[in-house]
C-alpha cells in the first residue's frame, strides 16, 4: 500500500496547484485530497513493496526447484529409454 507520507505529498502538491485567489480553501482541499486518495487507493488491490519482494524470492526458488525437477526427469526418462533398448 502507499504510505500516509505518500499520499501526504500528493495531496500537498494538487493543493498546490490551487490558484493564489484560492488560498482560503487550500487546506480543506488538502484535507479532501488526502481523503480521496486514500480511499482511492485503498480500493486498489495492491502489494507492499516488501511482500512483493517476498514473493519475488518464493518465484525464483520455485522456480529454480522446477528446473531441478525437468533435469531428474529427463535423466530418469533418458535411463528408461536406455534400458528398453537393452
Amino acid at each position: 500500500m502507499f504510505d500516509t507520507k505518500t499520499i501526504d505529498d500528493i495531496a500537498n502538491r494538487l493543493a498546490g496547484a490551487i490558484p493564489p485567489g484560492l488560498n482560503n480553501l487550500k487546506e480543506d482541499m488538502e484535507k479532501n485530497f488526502h481523503a480521496i486518495l486514500q480511499s482511492a487507493l485503498g480500493k486498489l488491490d495492491l502489494v507492499s513493496r516488501e511482500e512483493f519482494e517476498v514473493q519475488k524470492m518464493v518465484l525464483a526458488k520455485t522456480r529454480s526447484k522446477l528446473e531441478d525437477l525437468e533435469k531428474r526427469v529427463a535423466e530418469i526418462e533418458q535411463q528408461v529409454l536406455s534400458k528398453e533398448e537393452l
